[in-house]
């Protein structure tokens, strides 16, 4: 018998909130991996949904896929205040603009691309993290939907990305924001179309002040340490990433660069990137190694890991060291746009 989404959310919430030492007790040995130790609660998480039977994405039907994301979401994010929601239309694209509380006149916004291996996420699987991102850091975020994969196959969602940064820049009045301290941001594969909009920008001199990276996809069709370790049992699995290139890149090259970053020739003039890593992610590595590919290049890099977290970090709020995490990146992007 299927248990309701608000007895899980309920159940996770009250979990989430114990006291460390029960919190072990519940979750069971410590997992320890190439020198790091998963946070208990994310531990503790996991491990309850295993238990409440919550199948991966991968496991699942396209559609079934794309609903299991939003229902974790619901189950993981919570209920998260922000000044003022506005839904909208950017380049034709269903978006969804997220105002902190106290904003006026023009700020700085970030145009926000979501998760989900290119064939599920949307506006709502990110909805609890843009609206912690925009309250805590103090800046606009416009979320953005593009196309997805298999209906829409590469190159739709890079041209999406591309065209929604660029309807941004001319309409930033109508967003509230000052076009000098417009960023570009996104988590996995959202964090991948992220790194192409900021070399279309610097390419075509449009204003970019940051480029916002959460755990993102840097390669196709990658075999890395950290995928080795990590891609099964930490939420991201390959099986998911597998799919992932199959309805959305089946016939394209690896080395495509609007598809591979870490193949991209980089341009002048890109913007400083804040670069975000998780210790149990498949994709760190990736993530890390494109940071050190901008910095040769000359791009002031920011990268940070967190050592104990898993993929997905950015949709945990319910969860003391994830919640953490978040709120430290919304603090550097409000010093970074400041």
């Amino acid at each position: 018998m299927h248990v309701p989404t608000w007895v899980e959310r309920g159940g996770l919430t009250a979990a989430m909130s114990l006291p460390l030492s029960a919190q072990r007790v519940l979750a069971g040995r410590p997992v320890r991996i190439d020198g790091l130790t998963l946070a208990t609660d994310v531990q503790l998480m996991l491990r309850m949904q295993r238990l409440v039977g919550l199948r991966g994405a991968e496991d699942l039907p396209l559609e079934d896929g794309r609903a299991v994301l939003r229902r974790t979401t619901r189950l993981t994010g919570g209920d998260q205040p922000v000044g003022a929601v506005r839904a909208l239309q950017a380049a034709g694209l269903p978006a969804r603009l997220y105002v902190p509380s106290g904003a006026s006149g023009p700020g700085p916004l970030v145009v926000f691309f979501h998760g989900g291996g290119f064939w599920c996420g949307d506006l709502d699987t990110h909805d609890p993290g843009c609206r912690f991102l925009a309250e805590r850091a103090g800046v606009r975020v416009l979320s953005v939907a593009y196309r997805l994969a298999p209906e829409h196959p590469f190159p739709a969602a890079h041209d999406d990305a591309v065209a929604a940064y660029e309807w941004t820049l001319e309409h930033a009045a109508e967003v509230g924001a000052d076009p000098d301290r417009l960023a570009v941001g996104g988590d996995s594969a959202g964090g991948n179309l992220a790194t192409v909009v900021a070399i279309e920008a610097a390419r075509r001199g449009w204003p970019c002040a940051v480029q916002l990276l959460v755990y993102p996809a840097t390669q196709s069709r990658r075999e890395t340490r950290s995928l080795e370790l990590f891609g099964q049992g930490f939420y991201l699995t390959r099986a998911f990433m597998d799919r992932a290139d199959r309805f959305y890149s089946p016939e394209v090259p690896a080395d495509e660069p609007r598809l591979s970053p870490m193949h991209a020739d980089l341009p002048a003039g890109l913007a400083p990137a804040l670069v975000y890593t998780a210790g149990f992610d498949p994709l760190r590595d990736e993530g890390e190694a494109y940071a050190e590919r901008l910095r040769i290049a000359g791009v002031d890099v920011a990268l940070t890991r967190f050592d104990d977290q898993i993929h997905g970090f950015a949709n945990i709020l319910a969860g003391r060291s994830s919640r953490a995490a978040n709120a430290r990146v919304a603090s550097d992007l409000a010093a970074a746009m400041s």
